[in-house]
């Protein structure tokens, strides 16, 4: 039989296009069988199998989908794995001997493989499903595993705990289960770090309703499994490298360490009956008997996965980023870091680039005969041009062979090169930060604006243009703005260096352009715009003028501009033409050409010749002026989502010239100033100037993919990036040359990007910083989606869906319905629920569609009703998170009598102040005090505007006719006693404001230690966008202080945990200690 099978797998690899290959690495996941024979283990996005010894590999699972977390029945002849199937990862269930897998859970939520039940009729498994009905924990899904149970021979899904439960074991007995918490967000591959939101062991007593935390290091302990007895295992960086160490439960004081790995992690513990463990070291697959020393285990594939395959990819759309030849008859367009030329019809599209690593800001040089672009290959990024060899070809998109060539490059970075007009120079980057111009001829270059003067936070954010002149720049400066405000500077290109600042401004400015033939320019500035208080604001157009005699023109009315060009043309056809006599007396030489005499701007009371061209303020994606100065086409949202308007400037009359909605956009005129090319969403359209026609630029392309390749760029960028871009240049002491080495190996025996991701993670988190690590989003268009009922049922009963509440805002929170708690489902559609059949499939793909709902009371009376399901997300991000704040007001409200407040602060926000600032000048204006809830906040820039709003001091009272009135100046702040309430779940900017908040004395900090995670990030989108990966960039630092406040804990003024089964129970212990500290000041 097992012959059988070997050869039908043998036979399945073949017809996969498989080969013979050498010892695998990077294996996940390994599972050793309870009975010590066997070691289950993901590879390549397969589960296989292989002797504990040793040996050749088995296949269990041949599927394009991702199948991994194998977990093995306690009997070793079942094996439990996930799989993304359906667009999510569900638990499956397989024969350890081979067979067709039966899927087992059916909702759209997470759901991962953890254990058996003792006598293997269930998988125990965890899923970030809602928090159980009766919690007052914050409803974060995602951060608290849930531990469920469904039949091995499928069936509905019963929850078992919702305390936050991963790696989960059950003991010998089945009472009790061991496993790793989670109190907040972090990279789970991040190494060494040290604070409270790192994992720790516990144990759930089931009988006695109990938990037990086995561990006290302050780093890292995790992947817990349950040895002899109440000995236990698992891994530690307690001592460095995370490696195995053995306690006990009844003396978890004392404990062993097992192996002593350095460099790299133990990862991925299991442990079988026998005492066999195994774990994973390095990408590949250790044993080891307690007593023994690690062995690594010899596996080898009779037949194994071909190499890199070329896959033919359609390229229809999803440009990163567009350029419009000056005639408008070609685009180039970037997709997938290789760069395109279509026609403006769309009828042709040449691919210029056809490699795996990154070309990206590329230009039509004057003449549109070359394209200039950036490229990311070897040791830095260089600027390119390509060039058409035939010269009878004048387009790009139909030539037949290109040439390429380097024109500016070093070892050290250069990109965004610019042409000047004349084509006789390009302006670029050095090394991000340092703007300069490059002269074709004698290939030399000069320093416009020095190091020290900008500073790029993502790369492409610089801007600069030229002159139509080709003797100046505008650009954008941080000089004497500070780190987030740009100011306009205009630079002539002479070698002096010298730059003027244009803007001298408070405000944000940018995107600066010339106009008009370089008599002015135009800019978006947000001096007039609402502000958005977590950074940014409304933007406008403005425009300043280099010349007298242009500026009076422009500010000609309609009727006098009308007179004056009449004049003109009068005056005009008054003069006779004059006779050119080279071209009829031959003996007369002809005259020299008079030379253009250059521009030069008059900088003196620029003020008094600046104008705001835009009526009202909005959020502007890009703007254009016609040559003429009389049209002002620009991308603004005033709706929904980014239109393209137009503005008369002589009138001031604006209109929607084309209605877009597109939620970003980037706008481009062409030279004539006929049409504008927009690219909205990815998509190219090229619209009539005058009459707004739209005609989309249908791109019919195609692109070959080497995804092994691109994975390897992609990790070489990465390196490059952070020794370029990491907050501190020393990396925190990493040999980061040797981990991209080491990781790096690994890159031929990874096929799919979920291996990728966690290889990618585990390179960055050697860094031992927040804000970093890989993230891979996957697209599954059609994946499943388990519609949302607006109800919290008792999931502890698989006969129905026993209803504990209808959620505010949900389907069923209307006037007419029947539905009350207590309440049982029994029907979805007609379809009966029963412990055999997963609910969950009744409710797929149900949003927004009429569904019919049958239901009963306590009493046998039956009901039915039609509601609307809603999506997950809303249920959980906005019904349950609303309902979770209401009990939160409500609780504090009843524990002070009315007298304190209470508010939490979701994110780090412009909305979440809009409520903050509502809800504590509102509803709680006349409280005596103030509980500011920064829990489970996860960030964003909102620090200093919420540690000012909340550190009002009283100056005046107001008292109109002599009565005295509450409140009084300031008007718009807190002015009276607060705290704030944090916990482990703080992160980035909610670490900061709790700091700024201690740093300036306001108040209390009440709740848990949040880890010093106060640096800010640019997340990089990478060549393949489901992949992102963060680079800490901006350390913060305390006034006295001499080190970053990142990996600095941040400890509170009253320490309190929020124990299991109170907050599970509704009870919040840090919110009671809170409202006992604000009663003490209202005493006072």
């Amino acid at each position: 039989m097992k012959k059988t099978l070997l050869t039908l797998s043998l036979f399945a690899l073949t017809a996969l296009g498989l080969k013979a290959q050498n010892q695998p690495r990077w294996m996940q996941q390994p599972a050793v069988s309870p009975d010590g024979q066997w070691i289950a283990f993901e590879y390549k996005g397969n589960i296989f199998k292989v002797p504990a010894t040793g040996g050749s590999a088995i296949p269990l699972t041949l599927a394009s989908s991702y199948n991994g977390y194998p977990v093995w029945s306690h009997d070793s002849k079942k094996i439990a794995f996930s799989s993304d199937r359906y667009g999510n990862f569900d638990v499956y269930v397989i024969q350890a001997a081979g067979g067709d897998a039966t899927r087992l859970t059916f909702n759209s939520a997470k759901d991962i493989p953890y254990d058996f039940s003792a006598d293997d009729q269930k998988v125990i498994f965890g899923t970030d499903r809602h928090d159980i009905y009766t919690s007052a924990r914050f409803p974060g899904d995602s951060y608290f595993m849930k531990l469920y149970e469904v039949p091995v021979k499928g069936g509905n899904s019963a929850l078992i705990n919702s305390a936050g439960t991963e790696n989960v074991h059950y003991n010998a007995k089945g009472d009790q289960i061991i496993f790793q918490d989670r109190k907040g967000y972090e990279d789970p591959w991040r190494k060494h770090h040290t604070s409270a939101v790192t994992r720790d062991i516990w144990t759930y007593d089931f009988k006695n309703n109990s938990y037990h935390k086995v561990s006290d290091f302050k780093g890292e302990d995790r992947e817990p499994v349950w040895g002899n007895g109440d000995d236990f295992y698992y891994l530690s960086e307690r001592n460095g490298n995370q490696n195995l160490f053995k306690s006990s439960i009844a003396n978890p004081a004392q404990i062993t360490q097992i192996t002593k790995f350095d460099k790299n992690p133990v990862r991925n513990l299991s442990r079988s009956t026998n005492g066999t463990l195994v774990f994973t070291y390095n990408g590949d697959i250790y044993s080891l008997k307690d007593g023994g020393q690690p062995q690594k285990v010899a596996i080898n594939f009779e037949a194994d996965f071909a190499a890199d395959q070329v896959a033919i990819m359609p390229v229809r759309g999803e440009a990163s980023e567009m350029a419009v030849s000056p005639d408008g008859k070609q685009v180039a367009f970037v997709y997938r870091g290789d760069i395109f030329v279509t026609a403006a019809d769309g009828a042709t599209t040449k691919k210029i680039t056809n490699t795996p690593y990154q070309e990206r800001m590329v230009q039509f040089s004057p003449d549109g005969k070359s394209l200039l672009f950036s490229a990311e290959n070897e040791k830095s990024w260089d600027i390119m041009e390509a060039t058409i060899v035939n010269k009878n070809e004048p387009y790009f998109y139909a030539a037949t062979v290109l040439k390429i060539t380097p024109v500016i490059a070093s070892d050290k970075d250069e990109f965004q090169g610019v042409y000047s007009p004349d084509g006789k120079k390009i302006a670029y980057l050095e090394e991000r930060n340092v703007l300069k111009s490059y002269t074709i001829a004698s290939k030399t270059s000069a320093s416009l604006l020095p190091e020290g003067v900008n500073f790029s936070y993502s790369d492409g954010d610089q801007y600069f243009t030229w002159s139509p002149d080709s003797k100046y720049l505008l650009a954008q400066s941080t000089e004497g703005g500070g780190w987030f405000q740009n100011e306009v500077v205009l630079i002539k290109d002479d070698g002096s260096g010298k730059r003027v600042n244009l803007t001298n401004s408070g405000f944000g400015d940018s995107y600066p352009q010339f106009g008009m033939d370089g008599k002015m320019m135009y800019w978006l500035t947000d001096k007039d715009g609402m502000k958005n208080l977590s950074r940014g604001s409304q933007d406008d157009i403005y425009a300043m003028f280099f010349d007298q005699k242009t500026w009076d023109k422009f500010q000609l009315s309609k009727e006098d501009f009308e007179l004056r060009t009449e004049q003109e043309k009068k005056d005009t056809a008054g003069k006779k033409p004059e006779i050119d006599k080279s071209k009829t007396d031959k003996k007369t030489p002809a005259k020299p050409a008079t030379p253009v005499e250059p521009f030069a701007p008059y900088l003196k009371n620029l003020e008094d010749r600046t104008q705001r061209l835009t009526n009202a303020s909005t959020n502007i994606s890009g703007v254009k002026l016609s040559k003429d100065g009389e049209k002002l086409y620009y991308l603004a949202r005033y709706d929904k989502g980014f239109d393209l308007w137009v503005t008369t400037l002589r009138t001031k009359e604006s209109k929607i010239l084309a209605k877009l909605d597109a939620s970003g956009a980037d706008l481009e005129i062409t030279k004539d100033g006929k049409f504008l090319f927009v690219m909205a969403n990815g998509s190219i359209m090229k619209i009539g100037a005058d009459d707004g026609k739209v005609t989309p630029i249908r791109i019919n392309s195609e692109m070959e993919l080497k995804a092994g390749a691109e994975r390897a760029y992609i990790l070489e960028h990465t390196w490059k990036q952070v020794k370029k871009k990491f907050f501190d240049p020393k990396l925190q002491g990493v040999d980061w040359d040797y981990y991209y080495s080491n990781y790096k190996q690994f890159l031929p025996y990874i096929n799919n990007d979920y291996d990728f991701q966690v290889l990618l993670s585990e390179f960055l988190g050697e860094l031992n910083a927040s804000h970093t690590g890989g993230r891979y989003s996957p697209s599954f268009p059609t994946g499943d989606e388990t519609a949302a009922l607006g109800l919290t049922y008792d999931l502890s009963k698989t006969n129905g869906l026993y209803v504990k509440e209808i959620i505010p805002g949900g389907p069923f929170d209307n006037a007419s319905t029947k539905m009350k708690p207590n309440m049982v489902i029994d029907q979805i559609n007609g379809n009966a629920i029963s412990p055999d059949e997963d609910w969950a499939k009744l409710l797929n793909h149900k949003a927004g569609q009429f569904t019919l709902i049958n239901f009963h009371d306590a009493n046998g009376i039956k009901y039915q009703e039609t509601v609307k399901p809603i999506r997950p997300r809303t249920e959980t991000g906005t019904l349950l998170y609303n309902k979770w704040v209401k009990l939160m007001e409500k609780l504090t409200d009843s524990l002070s009598g009315g007298k304190v407040g209470y508010v939490h602060v979701r994110s780090m926000d412009d909305p979440s102040f809009r409520v903050t600032f509502d809800k504590v000048l509102g509803k709680n204006g006349n409280k005596e005090a103030l509980i500011v809830d920064s829990r489970f906040n996860g960030g964003g820039w909102l620090h200093d505007d919420l540690v000012t709003f909340l550190s009002g001091k009283m100056y005046f009272t107001l008292r109109p006719q002599g009565h005295v009135t509450t409140g009084g100046e300031p008007l718009n702040k807190w002015s009276k006693p607060s705290c704030v309430l944090m916990s482990e779940g703080n992160y980035s900017d909610a670490f900061m404001f709790p700091y700024a908040y201690k740093a300036l004395g306001i108040g209390k900090l009440i709740g848990m230690p949040v880890a010093g995670t106060g640096t800010a990030v640019w997340w990089e989108t990478q060549i393949n966008n489901r992949i992102v990966f963060g680079i800490p960039m901006i350390a913060t630092y305390g006034p006295n202080e001499t080190h970053a406040t990142e990996n600095h804990q941040l400890e509170p003024d009253i320490q309190i945990l929020n124990e299991y089964t109170k907050v599970l129970a509704g009870q919040d212990q840090q919110l009671e200690a809170a409202v006992k500290e604000m009663l003490k000041t209202v005493k006072k």
